[in-house]
């Protein structure tokens, strides 16, 4: 279907360029959202009459667009999750997910998430305010708000807990180490000199009465 742009585009094109798009594209999105009119010759006369406002129009939602991006750009929200021990999630964070960490001030549909995110960590989300506005924010998620906090400081903290567990992995094996030298020495130890000497006395001739005459 060829259609009348009202407005930027991404990947499409500029307001009142004529471009060709798939029908259900152009339905389901482009004409209800009012981007878009179908490229016939009554709506390219009325687009060209309404050229000059709609310009003015899109000036005006350009300008508020930035304005509402200086309060989000560069800001921080924060998720939590379960995950497991290589930072995984049990799940995954959407678009929802974060239209619901920012307290609504943006529409799902402003969230340019290619995918789910489903692992622990700091990620920047693009935030298209306007088609000609964009803002960054951070989406720190954790399973706790004490890892959020060192996430946000730059720790790994996921590469912190396998150091911490490898170390006791270590401590532990050294230790039965440890106690496996002693049982082997306890058990193959020299007897001692008085065990010896007591084997000794255990060993000594019985003494004996001398015989008398009579005998």
């Amino acid at each position: 279907m060829d259609v009348i742009l009202l407005e930027r585009v991404e990947k499409l094109g500029a307001m009142g360029d004529v471009v060709s798009v798939k029908s259900g594209y152009a339905r389901n999105f482009l004409l209800p959202q009012q981007k878009a009119l179908r490229a016939t010759k009554a709506n390219m006369a009325r687009f060209e009459a309404e050229r000059e406002f709609l310009e003015a129009r899109n000036a005006e939602a350009r300008d508020q667009a930035a304005e509402d991006g200086k309060s989000i750009d560069g800001k921080a929200y924060v998720i939590i999750r379960k995950a497991g021990e290589t930072g995984q999630l049990y799940g995954s964070v959407s678009s929802r997910d974060i239209a619901e960490a920012m307290d609504g001030s943006v529409k799902r549909n402003m969230i340019k998430l290619e995918n789910p995110i489903k692992a622990l960590g700091v990620h920047e989300v693009e935030i298209k305010l306007h088609p000609e506005v964009s803002a960054t924010v951070t989406i720190n998620v954790a399973r706790s708000e004490d890892e959020a906090e060192r996430q946000a400081k730059g720790e790994d903290v996921i590469a912190t807990q396998m150091e911490a567990d490898k170390a006791d992995a270590e401590e532990s094996a050294a230790e039965r180490a440890a106690i496996a030298a002693e049982m082997f020495d306890e058990n193959h130890a020299p007897e001692s000199l008085g065990d010896e000497a007591a084997d000794d006395e255990n060993e000594a001739p019985v003494h004996q009465e001398p015989k008398s005459e009579e005998e």
